[in-house]
């Protein structure tokens, strides 16, 4: 199939042209400022064994591994090990920084055993008893700074292993303590924290054994003491629960987890912010661990996988408001697919899922979308070996160029395959972006605009890691700097879509007094 980025094809293959009213596109609700946010696991900041990228060089694998196994239950074979990431590179640094304002969300299923060495010395060979992983001081002062530097407040969780336990079992904050001094030390803050990654999969996370809903309710009641006594400025978020649907009931019966339902009943009130986490599916690394829903290449534009985002949203959101109501919905983690992703989670066909995720979501009122990883394994934003940004990085600083905070309600499409979202222009009063993604292999779409545009379209071979902005490649420059960013000009009147392109349209002159 031909790409063209202008989205000329053969009118046979044309649909009806849909038309558009930016002037009079309604308020849906609003974002908030930090709506794309990113995840740096954990177990990059402190090195260990996290998934294996399908596409290795031959230099990302250290001869040196001295980290075996993974979370319980898992095949170590899935991972690989990575050293403490830098995140003092400029490179890095400024790429984040240009997503911002974020959160970086630090946590993940090794931060649930992590033990915290707050002196400035050497730190042990090993961590103590009940912990699994050690984060130095130094390394999360690099992770302060690296907040600072990128814009992006810190959210992040604590270790809940048998090491933290008291002499009657229950968590006690003797390493979130520690965090919080040390973070306050270094001129840092924690925006919010969640108890702990994804307590309704506790005993692959670290918990003691047989942890049910009734002790990560004690726990819970623990932990909120400690935040409200200790640092009553950061949120308290939660429960941080993944799979409840779509996943949870196709795994092995040894697998099977807690509920989250169960999990917010035994903890009672005192969210700040309701959590969750959502992938479609595992990838192929997790895939023989049972009858797990996944995605392929031939499914991954279907309406049906791109819909998923809003069936768990749909689900999570009735638990909110039945145990949390009026607290604002944040999706913590996601990405392609849980387990690293897909060996085509850094190709531009998992552009569509992730620009979709973020339209559809802040339609439905979720506050913040928070990507697993920036750099880290085959859903990464960048690649954690070369710096170089994968199209889903190229489409996360397209939305943060155009979409602003304030969600429009575009209007309704006639095709399943074509996905339309508003939200005022950022910075530009009055104006309105459109976000158009036509989801068809092989038909292109007519849109009907009246008013004169900017256009920026992403086009490319779906399963490559390189896309192109209105038919020209986008890379970094030899000094990593991201290249100029510049639509084409959009005459009022028919805008044509490809097949499986992207586009963004700032309509500048839109005259939309909901965004004045």
């Amino acid at each position: 199939m031909m790409m063209v980025w202008a989205g000329v094809t053969s009118p046979s293959c044309a649909q009806s042209a849909v038309d558009l009213a930016p002037a009079h596109m309604p308020l849906v609700g609003a974002v908030d400022e930090r709506y794309q946010s990113y995840n740096i696991e954990m177990v990059e900041v402190t090195g260990g064994r996290f998934w294996a990228p399908y596409k290795s060089s031959s230099a990302s694998a250290p001869a040196e591994q001295p980290k075996a196994g993974g979370p319980a239950g898992m095949d170590p074979s899935m991972y690989r090990y990575r050293p403490p990431v830098d995140l003092g590179n400029p490179r890095l640094r400024k790429l984040a920084a240009a997503l911002g304002p974020a959160y970086v969300r630090v946590s993940g299923t090794w931060a649930n055993s992590t033990w915290f060495d707050d002196s400035n010395g050497p730190a042990p060979k090993t961590p103590p008893a009940g912990f699994g992983d050690i984060l130095t001081r130094q390394e999360w002062k690099g992770v302060i700074d690296f907040g600072k530097a990128a814009d992006a407040k810190i959210v992040t969780s604590f270790a809940i292993s048998p090491g933290v336990r008291g002499a009657n079992g229950v968590w006690t904050p003797v390493e979130a303590k520690k965090i919080v001094a040390a973070t306050k030390a270094d001129g840092g803050s924690i925006a919010a924290a969640e108890m702990f990654n994804e307590p309704n999969f506790a005993s692959m996370g670290g918990a003691p054994k047989d942890y049910d809903a009734a002790a990560y309710g004690r726990d819970f009641k623990a932990f909120l003491a400690f935040a409200r006594q200790d640092v009553p400025e950061m949120l308290v978020a939660g429960p941080s629960a993944v799979g409840d649907i779509g996943m949870m009931d196709h795994m092995p019966a040894s697998m099977h987890g807690l509920r989250a339902e169960d999990l917010l009943h035994a903890e009672g009130p005192g969210l700040d912010v309701f959590s969750y986490h959502f992938y479609g599916g595992v990838s192929q690394r997790c895939a023989r661990m049972g009858n797990i829903p996944h995605s392929s290449p031939e499914t991954a534009l279907s309406n049906e996988w791109l819909s998923l985002t809003e069936r768990d949203e749909e689900f999570y959101a009735a638990l909110r408001d039945k145990y949390a109501p009026g607290k604002p919905i944040w999706l913590t983690e996601t990405g392609e697919t849980a387990c690293g992703g897909d060996p085509w989670a850094s190709d531009f066909i998992d552009s569509f899922r992730y620009l979709n995720q973020l339209g559809a979501l802040a339609r439905r009122g979720v506050q913040v979308v928070m990507h697993n990883t920036l750099d880290a394994s085959d859903y990464g934003l960048i690649d954690e070996n070369t710096l170089v940004p994968r199209p889903n990085y190229w489409a996360a600083l397209l939305w943060r160029r155009m979409m602003g905070t304030t969600v429009l309600d575009a209007g309704t499409s006639p095709s399943e395959n074509l996905h339309l979202y508003a939200q005022c222009l950022r910075n530009e009063p009055g104006g309105v972006a459109l976000l158009a993604i036509n989801a068809d292999r092989t038909a292109s779409a007519t849109l009907d605009v009246p008013v004169k545009s900017e256009r920026y379209t992403l086009s490319g071979e779906l399963m490559s890691d390189k896309v192109s902005l209105n038919g020209k490649e986008l890379n970094v420059t030899a000094s990593g700097d991201l290249p100029e960013i510049r639509g084409k000009a959009q005459k009022a009147g028919r805008v044509e879509l490809a097949p499986a392109t992207i586009t963004f349209l700032a309509i500048k002159d839109a005259g939309n007094q909901v965004c004045r």
